[in-house]
């Protein structure tokens, strides 16, 4: 073992991300590698809640507890990544009486903060619930972006040493001696260095390298069964799939769930200028591999109508599918994947399977992602005979030390008040180094997320020609209207640093990223949306004469056929009709 003991972290998610700033505080050699972007898997595609644990209150009161303690964290460690919308545990005439009651004393046992509400109490907070409610639990649910938490911690664990390496897909585990020492990876081209994260392997697209470290961690999340069988032990991980749905604007400012035990489509996540709608819960084998289905989206709205009304008339912007990293030890057995506690688990390898050198950290959710952290850096540490103490409870991320909104901002960098809120709340503490230090003009290029030049090229400066990391430190495309008036745009600024193809294909990279997510939301205004989207990217943008596109850069043929064909004829002449303010 070297001086200095080196640790590979394997998984670029919340988790992942944690532990490498965790060891990277305590003086550990840390090296984290991810086959994607950093948020690629889980973390990327969740709805974005912050627990306070009420909804594991009557089923899982261990997870419930780690909740609302890791709640109270993340609100003073990473203040410039979350919302404090409160949430609404709502009651329906149909709902039973006996668990609207559990819910309220399994909230109290567990120490999370609940009030109960009349309905004209829960319709004053939230004016467009239903009439017909019957009351509600308010407790202290927040919003978290996924992206912003996830970049801050890589950057913090950059800052005290560690390395990061994005598009790095892990191919096998070495096993020497009957010892873990590393793994392989193979290299994909990234456009840029690594997320703009210190990039330490420099590896042509389609190379491998070999990595050797005195210890692995196994944080892949829904992976973690794969890289397991690649180590030659069993990791016995159910992926759950889950789809959530996108609406045009913020139906609602407080997280809504619905009072009832568990089942599908029970919550409303108000986030940043959308709310997202969730989810199901459906155990699939691969967790790259499943059907992204149109009922599941028609289930969202129809079912979360019966608790905000105006969703089933206003305009879906786009779905996505996550995989949950459910972990269940092998002697459980349980058939349906909603019994799966989201408690997290370390399984040590050495001790288990008598394979040293390598632990994995499995089940867990985002709001736990610290604690989890923290859980398996003190074991990494005993292991490694480092004495150091967690700090990450304490520390603030990058963004989230001592910042305050204040209008002075507005009027020295030049924005209109509303984007200099914006932009204060994406850039915490950092606003004075982006925003002060950018010399010329500085207009909105998104006008939805409202993101400045400015932040642009802050995100490219570490980014390169990956746009689709500078789309997750900004939010730029990701607003009503999914980049149609704003991704030519952003890829403008990577000239004339980087040449015209470079920057056409880049376009192309992130024009084809957020088609995957609109293609389930074709009907209504939704479809005119993104046919005008189409003819702005491959008429006016002259895309069909481009001699930098391709047929492996540029995929429009499904809007030859009028719309996702998954969501049948109906909705495809406009059955789901109906706009709310706010429209593009």
């Amino acid at each position: 073992m070297s001086e200095t003991p080196s640790v590979l972290v394997l998984g670029g998610g919340s988790t992942g991300c944690g532990i490498a700033r965790d060891l990277a505080m305590r003086g550990v050699d840390v090296t984290l590698v991810e086959k994607g972007n950093l948020t690629h898997g889980t973390t990327g595609r969740m709805h974005g809640l912050l627990h306070s644990g009420g909804r594991y209150a009557v089923s899982d009161q261990a997870s419930a507890e780690e909740c609302i303690e890791e709640n109270r964290v993340l609100r003073r460690i990473a203040s410039h990544c979350v919302e404090m919308t409160g949430g609404l545990f709502v009651q329906r005439p149909e709902d039973d009486d006996e668990y609207f009651e559990e819910k309220l004393q399994g909230c109290r046992e567990c120490g999370i903060p609940a009030e109960v509400l009349s309905a004209e109490e829960a319709r004053e907070i939230e004016p467009y619930l239903a009439e017909d409610i019957q009351r509600a639990i308010r407790v202290p649910d927040g919003a978290v972006d996924p992206f912003r938490l996830c970049v801050a911690n890589a950057a913090d664990a950059i800052e005290h040493g560690a390395r990061v390496e994005t598009h790095a897909e892990v191919t096998d585990v070495l096993v020497e001696d009957g010892e873990v020492v590393g793994v392989e990876v193979e290299h994909a081209s990234t456009g840029g260095s690594a997320d703009g994260l210190d990039s330490f392997v420099h590896g042509e697209p389609g190379e491998t390298s070999e990595l050797y470290a005195d210890y692995v961690v196994n944080a892949t999340g829904a992976w973690a069964g794969q890289i397991g069988e690649m180590a030659g032990v069993e990791v016995a991980v159910r992926p759950s799939k889950g789809v959530m749905t996108i609406m045009n604007v913020r139906q609602v400012d407080t997280v809504i769930n619905r009072c009832r035990p568990k089942g599908d489509a029970d919550i409303v996540v108000p986030h940043e200028t959308t709310c997202i709608l969730g989810t199901t819960d459906e155990e699939v084998e691969d967790p790259e591999d499943y059907p992204e289905e149109g009922w599941e989206v028609d289930l969202m709205i129809d079912t979360l109508s019966e608790l905000v009304p105006m969703l089933a008339d206003a305009r879906t912007i786009r779905s996505f599918w996550g995989v949950r990293p459910l972990y269940e030890p092998p002697e459980v057995g349980s058939a349906d994947p909603t019994d799966i506690t989201r408690d997290f688990f370390l399984l040590d390898h050495d001790e288990r399977d008598g394979l040293p050198g390598m632990a994995s950290i499995v089940g867990g959710k985002l709001t736990t992602y610290r604690m989890m952290a923290e859980d398996i850096a003190d074991h990494v540490c005993e292991k490694l005979g480092v004495d150091a103490e967690c700090r990450t409870a304490e520390e603030p991320l990058p963004g989230s030390e001592d910042f305050s909104v204040l209008r002075d901002w507005m009027d020295e960098f030049g924005l209109r008040s509303p984007v200099g809120l914006r932009s204060a709340e994406r850039l915490g503490s950092r606003v004075d180094d982006v925003l002060g230090e950018w010399d010329g003009p500085n207009p909105t290029v998104c006008e939805c997320e409202a993101v400045t030049r400015a932040e642009i090229n802050d995100a490219i400066s570490q980014s390169g020609t990956e746009l689709n990391a500078v789309r997750i430190r900004t939010r730029a495309s990701m607003g009503n209207c999914q980049g149609a008036f704003c991704c030519h745009r952003i890829a403008n600024e990577l000239v004339p640093e980087y040449d015209e193809p470079t920057a056409r294909e880049a376009l192309d990279d992130l024009y084809q990223e957020r088609w995957k997510g609109e293609r389930h939301a074709l009907w209504g205004e939704q479809l005119s949306q993104a046919m005008l989207k189409h003819h702005l990217h491959a008429t006016t943008m002259n895309r069909d004469g481009d001699p930098a596109a391709s047929e492996e850069t540029v995929d429009f043929g499904a809007f030859d056929a009028g719309a996702d064909e998954e969501h049948g004829d109906a909705r495809a002449a406009g059955a789901r009709t109906g706009v709310a303010d706010g429209d593009s």
